[in-house]
């Protein structure tokens, strides 16, 4: 029989326990004791502290697939479209569905920008995209 201190073992323990357990017992005890230190340790050694909720990227990157050779293709495929409808476009308003829609900026910091009403804008836009679409369905 060996003789254990459960507060080495048991974290809700506070103060010393003494209990005499089988000698098997107390080995299971001390391997887990070392496992547990051993594991620490290689976390220490790795500086593997991350966790998937710190937003720092590794939950996203874990959870997101590398695409495959045909997905790369299919997305260059489809950039080229886009594209190519985009030029298809007059020089002003292709500027302006581009910064719409690829820079974001809204109709108002467009207008600014160029020193034009926003409902010109807005309509340039809008009729941009309608040509798009009818470039797209007509070519491809």
């Amino acid at each position: 029989m060996t003789t254990i201190n459960l507060k080495d073992f048991y974290y809700w323990y506070l103060v010393d326990e003494l209990v005499e357990v089988p000698d098997e017992v107390a080995e299971v005890l001390l391997a887990g004791k070392r496992a547990e230190a051993a594991h620490a340790e290689r976390v220490r050694y790795n500086k593997a502290y991350y966790s998937l909720d710190c937003d720092d990227g590794i939950e996203y990157s874990a959870c997101v697939h590398e695409p495959s050779p045909q997905e790369i293709l299919d997305r260059k495929e489809l950039f080229f479209r886009l594209w190519n409808a985009l030029n298809s476009l007059p020089g002003v308003q292709g500027r302006w569905v581009d910064a719409y829609l690829i820079l974001g900026k809204t109709y108002r910091q467009i207008a600014q920008d160029e020193g034009v009403d926003k409902c010109a804008v807005r309509r340039s836009v809008k009729s941009g995209i309608k040509r798009m679409k009818k470039y797209l369905r007509k070519n491809f």
